[in-house]
């Protein structure tokens, strides 16, 4: 199997392609997926407008990829980054409230939600975190900002981690949330962490193996991704989690993260690795957050190990699971608020 016949899985199936979302999100919970669509089906506007009441969708173009972005709000730009396998819906528990003194921007990356899913290129340099952090350059560009405040989650955060190294005349402050640096994760990688990060370890296995055993049952895949990552029953709303299967259960979501993986491990270290023996630290203000029952604070200091990554670095752990702006919205939007603020 190539990329191309794996790219057009189910566009041969017309039917599938025509059903309506609601329909598709009926099927039984875990139901193996025969055929799939190239990419998502469209979004609902009106599923946008009660997650995040006052936002206006758009479209921008970068350099490499046409990225999907929602805005709303008025006063200091703050950018914020989902992770793996989720889109910008991660964050819809405190946008509004966000955007009650800055104006956010909440962008789908590359490959994910209803952003574009560019060829990987060489060595997948297209996923890389340098790919995905020019988009936010690009991004708050589009909109008239040239320095702003930057919160990640998961890959978000190593898309922020690799923004404020390549482009740190941008970032004000930035907020890493439930990560330790990439290289620092992979030096240290034990039979516990890759048992318990084993997409870490699946994904980045060469094409088409990972696509065809995701695929093969994408919805199984993303629920017990997020089951196992979540630790606060009901986190994830039915909104937030209909939005995420229709979103990833397709192939070209994932084969563009399987590729965001690849890179990561490959051209990412590498890319890192420079910078550590060029001695680059993040020059911004660092808040690090972390989930108390999660698997990066259990075997990762994770203070210590932003502290050797940048020159200034504050922040705590949090009572819950991964999904921290889900599971501890409330917290999460305090800590925010907070150190933005000050």
């Amino acid at each position: 199997m190539n990329r191309r016949k794996f790219l057009s899985l189910g566009s041969a199936s017309a039917a599938f392609a025509l059903l309506p979302a609601a329909k598709v999100m009926a099927a039984p919970a875990y139901a193996p997926c025969s055929q799939l669509s190239e990419l998502p089906l469209p979004p609902s506007p009106e599923t946008t407008k009660k997650l995040f009441p006052g936002f206006v969708a758009g479209t921008v173009k970068t350099g490499g990829a046409s990225i999907n972005v929602l805005k709303g709000g008025e006063g200091p730009p703050l950018l914020l980054i989902h992770g793996h396998p989720e889109t910008h819906v991660t964050w819809h528990k405190i946008a509004a409230d966000l955007a009650r003194n800055y104006t956010v921007i909440i962008p789908d990356l590359r490959g994910y939600g209803d952003s574009s899913k560019p060829d990987g290129g060489e060595r997948q340099v297209n996923y890389s975190f340098r790919a995905m952090a020019q988009d936010q350059v690009e991004t708050m560009r589009h909109f008239g900002y040239e320095r702003f405040f930057v919160a990640g989650h998961d890959r978000g955060a190593r898309v922020a981690h690799r923004l404020c190294l390549d482009h740190p005349e941008n970032v004000l402050k930035v907020c890493l949330m439930d990560i330790a640096p990439t290289l620092t994760m992979y030096r240290d990688t034990n039979k516990e962490f890759a048992t318990r990060y084993v997409w870490w370890f699946l994904q980045i296995q060469p094409f088409p193996m990972p696509e065809h055993i995701i695929g093969n049952d994408p919805e199984y895949y993303l629920k017990e991704h997020l089951a196992v990552q979540g630790k606060t029953p009901g986190a994830v709303t039915p909104e937030a989690m209909a939005e995420y299967l229709r979103c990833y259960c397709c192939s070209g979501t994932i084969h563009a993260a399987c590729e965001d993986y690849r890179a990561a491990a490959d051209i990412d270290l590498e890319m890192d690795e420079a910078d550590d023996k060029a001695g680059h630290k993040i020059s911004a203000p660092v808040l690090a957050l972390w989930g108390a029952k999660g698997v990066v604070g259990h075997l990762w200091d994770v203070l210590a190990s932003w502290r050797a990554k940048a020159t200034s670095v504050s922040g705590r752990t949090l009572d819950c699971g991964h999904l921290l702006p889900e599971e501890r919205p409330a917290e999460v939007l305090a800590e925010l608020q907070q150190f933005f603020r000050g």
